[in-house]
């Protein structure tokens, strides 16, 4: 019987633990969708195993780990472009939701996405979107790994008719999916200011109750600050303080209007921040500041959020994006730098999520989620620092394989578990349907 199931044999290895080492000459073995070993090259090449594969030009590192997404959201990319965020939800995303939103469309743009995703290095996904129960169906077909924070508003919607109809179907899902290997189920509230404070509470009570994560947007606008402060006569995470829904288990997304008291608000709760650089910029929402998150011991992750708002759900140029922002948003060169970037899209996502002891590095015992980046183009050469090139030159198509619990999800730059032919034929329908609605929402904006 051979003793690994595959043994892959990089170039170049970043385990990220430990931090800012890169090895070569070494080669890992995989067995039961796990990192077996961690051995040198010659004796790696000895070792019985179902397949070994070269991986020559390449760098071996942990999957990117993408910390805040709406996954299906995909087939609104470029819909509503270069809109303040206000009228680009109010005038275009939410009708339109409201008139699209259903189980086909949610797998069809889950699928889109998941193509995305898988490309751009991506190998777990932290998604936010109505019926996430296509989402997981789509999530475990493809092979990719995810936490699905399922939606909770207190407005009507395709999915539920209200908050408690969320939470009861959202519990449903968490129940569905307890014992899968590769899809957990957490709370998703909204905002404050799409969910009331009893429900807040609610959702607070129930997470602490089944230890379940809780992603939320927060302090994405100044304008969502003031409105909190005009509505309650607090600060959305003071709010959420008083409530009990901040500590080590709420993933805080987008956080562009922080002052110091809201910083140290989230270091001595022990929450998470997940920072969303390209689609902040898109939607001029602001900027996180990231570095100083850092310095005050707050662990950040990184998300590409939807691509309504982004476009792209590469993960190899939301790192980029994320480093050269930092820099300029702090003033200086040394923010953020290519380690720490790569760091936020790692462990930072699988301490956001509570996984990093499954996830997030190459150590002997975690889950075999890794890719391997094609270092040969031009645009990388020379190899001073590899986690500068792959930071700061990547051009986002640098995935050439991809393992999710050992598995290949990309073998040679070819995806193994989607027909791409097949999700192009589904966006082009999907973009018809929806290129001819937003003509009627066009001629009801200028009747009025």
């Amino acid at each position: 019987m051979p003793d690994f199931d595959s043994v892959l044999h990089p170039d170049f290895l970043i385990p990220m633990v430990p931090e800012r080492q890169i090895l070569k000459a070494h080669s890992v073995a995989l067995r039961d969708g796990r990192i077996a070993s961690i051995l040198p090259r010659e004796d790696a090449r000895l070792v019985m195993a179902v397949e070994h594969i070269d991986l020559p030009d390449c760098a071996l590192m942990p999957g990117l780990i993408n910390a805040h997404c709406h996954a299906s959201m995909s087939l609104f990319r470029g819909y509503a472009d270069d809109l303040p965020l206000a009228n680009w939800l109010q005038q275009y995303i939410w009708p339109s939701e409201t008139h699209f939103i259903s189980p086909d469309f949610i797998r069809d743009g889950s699928e889109l996405a998941i193509a995305d995703l898988i490309l751009g290095g991506t190998t777990t996904l932290v998604d936010q979107y109505f019926f996430p129960e296509m989402t997981a169906e789509a999530v475990d077909r493809s092979g990719l790994r995810a936490l699905l924070t399922f939606p909770v508003i207190d407005v009507e919607t395709a999915w539920a008719r209200d908050a408690e109809s969320c939470i009861n179907n959202g519990l449903a899902l968490r129940d569905h999916y307890r014992d899968h290997d590769r899809i957990d189920v957490g709370f998703g509230p909204h905002s404050t200011y799409m969910v009331s404070e009893q429900t807040l509470s609610r959702v607070a009570v129930l997470a602490d109750e089944l230890d379940a994560p809780i992603q939320i947007h927060l302090h994405e606008t100044r304008e969502e600050v003031l409105g909190s402060v005009e509505r309650t006569g607090m600060r959305p995470i003071d709010h959420l303080e008083q409530l009990g829904l901040l500590g080590p288990r709420t993933q805080c997304v987008h956080m562009t209007a922080l002052g110091d008291q809201d910083i140290e608000t989230i270091a001595t709760q022990g929450a998470h921040v997940v920072h969303c650089p390209k689609s902040n910029l898109k939607l001029g929402s602001g900027i996180c500041p990231a570095q100083r998150l850092l310095d005050q011991g707050i662990n950040v992750a990184l998300g590409t959020d939807g691509a309504a708002s982004n476009n792209r759900l590469n993960m190899l140029n939301e790192l980029q994006t994320a480093s050269l922002l930092g820099k300029t948003a702090h003033g200086d060169p040394r923010a953020l730098d290519a380690w720490t970037t790569l760091e936020m899209a790692t462990l930072g996502g699988a301490r956001a999520m509570g996984q990093q002891d499954r996830l997030g590095s190459i150590e002997v015992g975690k889950d075999a989620d890794m890719i391997a980046l094609d270092l040969s183009g031009v645009h990388h050469q020379p190899h001073y620092n590899l986690a500068s090139s792959i930071v700061y030159a990547n051009s986002g198509s640098e995935v050439a394989w991809s393992w999710i619990a050992g598995k290949s999800v990309v073998r040679s730059g070819q995806l193994c578990t989607l027909d791409l032919a097949e999700l192009r034929e589904r966006a082009a329908a999907w973009s018809a349907k929806i290129s001819d609605f937003r003509a009627t929402l066009e001629h009801s904006k200028h009747a009025n």
